[in-house]
């Protein structure tokens, strides 16, 4: 059997990865030379490593990310210093899903609340959780369809199983008269059984008003604030500053 035919049977076994580096790492071990277990050793670690990719890709295209460039490292902490660091790295470890807990980050806009969420959202990928991001207009106009389309059920059970759900702007538009008790129907179902986390330019004593139910808006709070962490952004906006430099 020549390498191209090998290289065809490799693929047929769905070993890729092994495929791909095949006659590269043949050739290393001619000239290293190599053992034919170190040999074997390395072809097996080329094809984890590739389906390892391969699958944090997928995830990160899965979770919907609305900026996927919003990582940790991009971060500008020294703008707003006061920023409590040691949370957002301790969320970031993802422990906080794994004990099925919730986050709220609150702040004005232009804090850096969408940025820290999204960054949270890959960093629990890394951790090999699943995520799902949504902006919270985009999350009800979805469930809105699913209800529609005769498909509610299925989608509220992909929303609720999710590792971490990313429910992002909470209150910077208006939403739609079943806001509250679609929310409430989705927090309940993710209570103590996985991790919610909610963005939100506005204080929690503006939601009863803002979703006009007040009892609805209580009972998510309770759920959210009992195994939750709260993260205060601000009071500096990234984005007035950015706009004030560049103009």
């Amino acid at each position: 059997m020549n390498i191209p035919e090998l290289q065809r049977s490799l693929r047929q076994l769905r070993l890729g990865g092994m495929a791909a580096v095949l006659e590269t790492r043949l050739r290393q071990a001619q000239a290293e030379p190599m053992a034919p277990i170190d040999l074997l050793a390395t072809l097996v670690t080329d094809e984890l490593t590739r389906r390892t990719d391969r699958l944090l890709e997928r995830r990160r295209k899965g979770a919907g990310f609305r900026d996927v460039n919003k990582t940790l490292d991009a971060f500008d902490f020294a703008f707003n210093p006061k920023m409590n660091r040691s949370l957002i790295f301790d969320l970031a470890t993802a422990v906080f899903v794994d004990r099925r807990e919730d986050a709220l980050f609150l702040g004005p806009g232009g804090t850096g609340k969408s940025h820290l969420a999204q960054a949270i959202g890959h960093a629990a990928i890394l951790q090999g959780h699943k995520v799902l991001y949504r902006e919270t207009h985009v999350l009800l106009e979805e469930l809105a369809d699913a209800t529609l389309e005769g498909t509610r059920k299925q989608y509220m059970q992909n929303v609720s199983s999710v590792a971490l759900l990313i429910i992002d702007d909470f209150g910077m538009r208006k939403l739609p008269q079943t806001a509250a008790e679609d929310l409430l129907e989705i927090i309940m179902r993710r209570y103590e059984r996985a991790s919610t986390l909610l963005t939100s330019n506005r204080p929690v004593d503006d939601w009863g008003k803002l979703l006009a139910d007040v009892a609805a808006v209580s009972a998510m709070l309770d759920r959210l604030l009992h195994h939750g962490h709260v993260l205060k952004c601000g009071p500096k906006s990234w984005r007035t500053r950015t706009s004030a430099v560049s103009g």
